[in-house]
């Protein structure tokens, strides 16, 4: 039996929620953006009305308001949005115990075994979702109705806003198969780009190229392409309360001044690095691999990733391994706005091994201490927060005033 999965999107989820307080303000172009003075200055979420002027999520205030001059800016609330949030999700656990978020604003919903408690009509049940939402919270919904997750979000974003589209058994490669490649759940700027060097440009032509392919192009990420492409995506539904593999854990921060020399980046990776580690060692996660992404001050980002010769946890692992991909991907004085450091490949605390040799034997006492040292931190930080101590590193060398 095929499995019954819907994909409920909240439209303009941020706007929404702020324009429930300004409901002068729903006919009028309206963004939620980041504060501009701590060069946080993007677009966050939109209106309607701002849509229709191509203000996209993501740009700039000065982008938005080249397109928009009378755009009207409002700060955002993130807790108000995470009650809001909440309050949504309440409403799908009535319908079945296997709802799944996707951000803040998405949740997928596995109806397979209760569908029948509520009628058995997957879009009749979509639209009763619809309304509630509008008629209990003042939010609209856009719902996607498939027989997978992969499909189920393309349904949601075919017909937006407020409304339900079913991609079935029958109709899937009608609807699924004309779409840009760039639609399809992860796939992103940079293999969308790859792709089309190929000719690949919408669904159907990524469906009809052989898995093998693919893998040369796209590593491990190919063949899983084709299978979404081909509607054979079988990921589960997991319920929000059990919990999930850690992936990754990173951290970035965009710096009130652009950085432009070696020891301001250094300083900036450490710190982050520090975040890093502390949650590793929390988590009881080793780093298999470490990535850097580096974005300048026109919002271009440039990635690099490496495996690490041994998992670690370790600050001063961490940040040495960062700042060789940070000086692979910059060089000073190119300003750099924001970074970016995340760890990735990770493994258990019990799987983490490093095998010693002849020449790596005398490195293990201090791997102990810095251990040692680095959990001593942790307790001095839980005992007096997090800014009670700070690996030395961490501090930027303050740079000499120029002479007048």
């Amino acid at each position: 039996m095929d499995r019954v999965i819907l994909h409920c999107d909240l439209n303009c989820f941020y706007a929404s929620v702020e324009l429930l307080s300004h409901p002068d303000l729903r006919e009028i172009p309206t963004a939620v953006c980041g504060d501009p003075h701590s060069r946080h200055g993007i677009i966050l979420a939109k209106n309607e009305p701002a849509k229709k002027f191509g203000v996209q999520t993501a740009e700039t205030i000065w982008q938005a308001k080249k397109k928009c001059p009378d755009l009207v800016l409002l700060p955002p609330h993130h807790d108000l949005y995470r009650e809001y949030s909440r309050q949504v999700n309440a409403i799908y656990d009535q319908y079945t115990d296997l709802v799944e978020p996707f951000g803040i604003d998405e949740s997928w919903l596995d109806v397979t075994n209760t569908l029948h408690l509520f009628g058995g009509d997957a879009h009749a049940l979509a639209d009763t979702l619809r309304e509630r939402m509008k008629r209990e919270l003042g939010l609209t919904l856009s719902v996607g109705v498939s027989f997978n997750k992969v499909f189920a979000k393309l349904g949601s974003d075919y017909k937006k806003p407020d409304a339900t589209t079913v991609i079935s058994r029958e109709n899937w490669k009608d609807i699924v198969w004309p779409l840009p490649v760039g639609d399809l759940l992860y796939v992103g700027g940079a293999a969308r780009k790859l792709l089309k060097q190929y000719g690949v440009e919408t669904i159907g032509q990524l469906a009809a190229c052989s898995p093998e392919m693919l893998e040369t192009l796209m590593g491990k990420m190919g063949p899983q392409f084709h299978g979404y492409a081909n509607g054979l995506d079988t990921d589960p539904v997991r319920s929000r309360y059990e919990a999930e593999p850690v992936k990754s854990v990173g951290n970035g921060t965009t710096f009130p001044e652009n950085l432009t020399t070696r020891d301001q980046v250094l300083g900036g990776i450490a710190m982050l690095a520090d975040s890093v580690a502390t949650r590793l060692r929390h988590a009881g996660l080793y780093a298999g691999g470490i990535q850097v992404t580096v974005r300048d001050p026109q919002f271009h980002d440039r990635s690099r990733q490496r495996q690490l010769p041994v998992p670690t946890h370790l600050i001063r692992d961490l940040t040495d391994a960062a700042m060789e991909l940070a000086d692979q991907l910059w060089k000073p004085p190119s300003p750099i706005r924001a970074l970016t450091v995340t760890a990735i490949h990770l493994v258990q605390e019990g799987e983490a091994y490093e095998q010693v040799d002849l020449f790596t034997a005398s490195a293990a006492p201090k791997k102990v201490k810095q251990e040692k040292l680095e959990g001593a931190m942790d307790q001095i930080r839980k005992k007096y927060g997090s800014r009670a101590i700070i690996f030395g590193a961490c501090q930027p060398e303050k740079e000499e005033d120029p002479l007048p």
